[in-house]
């Protein structure tokens, strides 16, 4: 999540843990502890300059479950030792400080960008994507819990407005969720429909909200890409298809750089030759054609394919000029459902080969490069 968000969490947590004589105190250490985590794009940018791992590392050591807890028990134990406030009330402090950083992750995993809750231990990082990284529906009521406390301190209201700014920020959580496995139960319909039901797949909510939202699916020759709204949609979602060059992406599949995407973002990326350079772009954050990470990772030499180190691109992107249409279409149906479902889903011959092989590779986010030729 943003930095906000994370602070104002931390700052909550701390605030209604710690004694109320001590609640501006843990107002600044939650909002510190909040944010700590995130510094770790600082040691990586000095120790690479690779973007993939740049990308890859951030949220993997500082993020993990495994670590923090000691990190935690480390500050806490440092400062009790000073004396102060955390001697006073260490069993309070203790939890305020612990909680205050170990939210930090478990809130990013909501997000779909991925978090690395267990390293070092080699799993795929956890993204459980029901929220979008900036949400203002998640963060206002933490941030009037703060604002309470620091303007209150000790008096009888701040403790409950601290409590019900976790409980109704938490609450958001679960309506997420909720509102994902609604989206999932129509994106399994609409993919059963083009014999897509097993083809990996991930939904994410568009930006700000959790009304609207995105799903991708891979295939053979790419990946379609539909929308639903909770609000405006009643009948079947409909899905736009997009090409990817496979066959480009099962060349240079085994560049380290390659295999490290693949890790991080399930195989949910694109490939495309642009300026003589074969791009890979991650599918989960933003929209086609636009994506917030693009990596050139080959450059063409004949018919054949040369590795060359990873170059983060950036190219100019239209998102920011979409928000205004991304507002009307969470109220509003498509006017026109048949230029929305795209003609290219009606032709058999796609929809046999897309079942064949989805059939073949089987279900799951893990085996998404399977389905898109990679492997």
């Amino acid at each position: 999540m943003d930095s906000l968000t994370q602070i104002v969490l931390g700052a909550a947590i701390a605030a209604a843990i710690a004694p109320p004589q001590h609640r501006r105190a843990a107002l600044l250490v939650g909002a510190a502890l909040g944010t700590l985590p995130d510094l770790d794009v600082l040691p990586v940018n000095l120790l690479t300059s690779d973007p993939v791992e740049r990308m890859t590392w951030h949220r993997s050591l500082s993020h993990s479950l495994l670590v923090l807890p000691f990190v935690a028990w480390a500050i806490w134990a440092w400062f009790r030792g000073r004396g102060g406030r955390v001697a006073q009330a260490p069993r309070r402090w203790f939890w305020a400080i612990a909680l205050a950083l170990t939210t930090h992750p478990l809130l990013d995993a909501f997000t779909v960008y991925g978090t690395q809750l267990l390293w070092p231990l080699p799993f795929r990082p956890v993204m459980w994507s029901s929220v979008f990284i900036i949400d203002p529906l998640y963060t206002i009521w933490l941030l009037l819990a703060c604002v309470i406390a620091w303007c209150w301190r000790e008096r009888p209201i701040v403790q409950p407005a601290l409590l019900a700014g976790l409980a109704l920020s938490t609450a958001y959580l679960g309506a997420s969720l909720w509102a994902k496995q609604q989206v999932e139960h129509e994106a399994e319909r609409a993919l059963a429909a083009h014999n897509l039901e097993n083809a990996p797949r991930f939904s994410v909510p568009m930006p700000f909200n959790i009304l609207l939202w995105r799903v991708v699916a891979m295939t053979p020759e790419g990946f379609v890409e539909g929308e639903r709204s909770l609000v405006a949609d009643s009948g079947p979602m409909h899905l736009r298809e997009y090409p990817s060059d496979v066959q480009a992406l099962a060349q240079v599949f085994d560049y380290p750089s390659v295999q490290r995407l693949n890790w991080f973002n399930r195989g949910f990326m694109k490939a495309q030759e642009r300026e003589g350079r074969l791009v890979l772009s991650d599918l989960r954050m933003g929209a086609e054609p636009d994506y917030s990470f693009r990596f050139a990772v080959a450059r063409r030499e004949g018919d054949a394919w040369q590795e060359m180190p990873p170059e983060q691109l950036q190219w100019p992107w239209q998102a920011s000029r979409r928000l205004g249409a991304m507002w009307k279409r969470i109220w509003n149906a498509p006017v026109n459902e048949a230029d929305v479902a795209g003609a290219a889903m009606e032709r058999p011959s796609v929809r046999a080969a897309v079942g064949e092989k989805a059939g073949a590779e089987g279900a799951g986010g893990d085996s998404a490069v399977g389905a898109t030729g990679g492997r």
